[in-house]
């Protein structure tokens, strides 16, 4: 798949000098600082040293008292608080933070992960019969329940009331409930719209503990759980999440919960934690329990109190993780051979696939696979419960979540993100939504989205990477979505002595440009260019800039993305 390399040329030049100066820095890092919203040595400080004390005021959350007023009444009268979650890993991060908060003080306390097979996503009716039949009169709902307005309607009629704790986009109408925690409201002025589900449980037991005196001590446990849904749930790493995510790694990297310990060592991690390998080792074998089986095993892992009961809970759901990839396999294999078989996928610009045999928890998976290969949007549907139930991943720069909603009229239910949802459709709507959805995305997209794009922040001389340059390039992190991490280029390399292809069409390399500047490359799925490269032809590359370490050696090594020829 060719894709197109963006350069950003337009800095402020006169923010970059002044960065230049003022740090004692090159103008290559004053402009990836430029390109991050930093403009002066205060903003340089806040984000290469975030502070936790610059958090917001929890109470600055539109019905944020409300939810802590309510809280303290259960407490004080005894009532049984049921903490509800959804089964992914924000869904199961913030249950057991706000669970495990509660726990040291309250006993009076249940959790609640609905089945993804037979309750679907979000608050279901069973789950608040479930809450009724054992007595629960309120119920605290995590990173789900801003669309749940009959759900709400319900509860309310049994007399059960609700804290909806969500950051998922409102509908039209917002639930009637005690509270509804949620930034993304028209209404509330958060200063911070980007939370993840768990960093909205964190702001309601960072409330609690604020009004009830207990100092910040009492939340910093829990901080590990928040930095695991910050990367798991994608969300951006910028303002407030890029400070959660910092002392949480932090956390993870020092003295994590005794469940996320047990990950660690089963994922036979060496070096410190990243946000990657979160998002790569962990993430997954969080979110396996519930693809394949039930997330309430994944709140048992990371709520585990003793080191024992923790390896065995991590054992079990690293099991589940080890099934959940051969599934991902056989069914991204099946689905890959229907549309190599359909000449007119060749000509759409969208992917939407059935079949009523695949495992509905890893759908999502196999979409994303499918993208790695035809880049468009893309949705899996399989059969469940006598419905068509789908997960949705879209490209760069396109709403895959508008797409559907201008197919509402052709489905049961529908919810996400601008890059990634879920919908129902009744089995016999599936051909016409096919058809719809193809339209709306052909009609829609830009055909720059076609492509996948890599952002270039420089060119550079391969002369230009230096000890220095890598060391405060290593202090932009934690990367993710809003911080990425660098990505340069450099024109006219060659490769020095043989290249070699390794592992699964893996590139390994090494780069020259002039005499005594070279650096060992490793191009991921970039094997076809073997045979072009091995012959001495110049070409050009586009890298992050890594540090290796192999038998207690360090060395710089360039992670290439892409290879271009003239």
């Amino acid at each position: 798949m060719d894709k197109r390399w963006i350069t950003h040329s337009d800095y402020k030049n006169d923010v970059v000098d002044l960065l230049s100066q003022e740090l004692n820095v090159s103008p290559i890092i004053a402009k990836l600082l430029e390109r991050r919203g930093i403009v002066d040595f205060d903003s340089a400080k806040d984000f290469f040293r975030p502070d936790i004390r610059h958090l917001h005021d929890p109470f600055l959350m539109l019905d944020m008292e409300k939810a802590i007023d309510r809280i303290e009444e259960a407490i004080k009268n005894q009532e049984k608080i049921l903490i509800y979650g959804d089964y992914d890993v924000d869904g199961t991060t913030s249950v057991s933070l706000v669970y495990s908060f509660f726990k040291k003080f309250y006993n009076n306390l249940s959790y609640y992960i609905p089945d993804r097979y037979k309750e679907g996503y979000g608050i279901s009716t069973k789950g608040i019969d479930w809450a009724e039949e054992n007595n629960h009169s309120l119920i605290i709902a995590l990173d789900c329940g801003i669309k749940s307005v009959d759900k709400i309607d319900y509860a309310n009629e049994k007399g059960i009331d609700f804290i909806i704790c969500d950051h998922h986009l409102p509908g039209d109408e917002v639930p009637y409930a005690i509270a509804v925690l949620d930034p993304k409201r028209h209404d509330c002025e958060y200063p911070y719209k980007e939370l993840s589900g768990c960093g909205i449980g964190f702001k309601l037991i960072q409330a609690f503990a604020e009004k009830n005196n207990m100092p910040f001590t009492y939340l910093e446990p829990f901080l590990d759980l928040v930095a695991v849904s910050i990367a798991s749930d994608i969300v951006p790493i910028t303002g407030e999440n890029r400070t959660l995510a910092f002392y949480g790694l932090k956390r993870i990297n020092e003295n994590p919960c005794e469940g996320l310990k047990a990950l660690i060592d089963l994922s036979a991690q060496k070096e410190a934690i990243t946000i990657t390998d979160i998002v790569f080792q962990i993430g997954p074998r969080i979110n396996a329990a519930g693809r394949i089986d039930d997330a309430k095993h994944a709140v048992h892992l990371l709520i585990s109190g003793s080191s024992e009961l923790a390896t065995e809970k991590g054992q079990l759901v690293n099991l589940k993780n080890t099934e959940r990839k051969e599934f991902d396999n056989s069914i991204t294999g099946e689905a890959l051979a229907m549309l190599e078989s359909d000449p007119s996928q060749q000509t759409r610009k969208s992917t939407v696939l059935f079949s009523p045999t695949w495992h509905k928890g890893v759908i999502g998976i196999v979409a994303s696979r499918l993208i790695e290969k035809y880049y468009r949007p893309t949705i899996i549907l399989t059969e469940s419960n006598g419905k068509a139930t789908g997960s949705a991943r879209s490209v760069n720069g396109f709403d895959i979540h508008e797409a559907i909603s201008a197919c509402s009229d052709l489905l049961e239910q529908y919810g996400g993100h601008k890059y990634a949802a879920g919908l129902t459709i009744p089995l016999e709507n599936i051909t016409a939504f096919i058809n719809k959805f193809e339209e709306v995305v052909a009609s829609t997209i830009e055909e720059r989205s076609l492509s996948q794009e890599i952002e270039i922040d420089e060119y550079v001389k391969l002369n230009t990477i230096e000890p220095k340059l890598v060391r405060i390039i290593k202090q932009f992190a934690p990367f993710g979505p809003g911080n990425m991490k660098p990505t340069f280029a450099s024109k006219n390399v060659w490769c020095k002595g043989e290249p070699q292809v390794v592992g699964n069409n893996h590139l390994k390399f090494t780069v020259q440009q002039s005499e005594g500047y070279f650096f060992d490359c490793i191009g991921f799925n970039l094997g076809q260019h073997y045979q072009r490269i091995r012959k001495g032809i110049p070409f050009d590359i586009c890298y992050s800039i890594e540090e290796n370490t192999w038998n207690g050696k360090t060395t710089i090594q360039l992670n290439v993305k892409d290879i271009k020829f003239e």
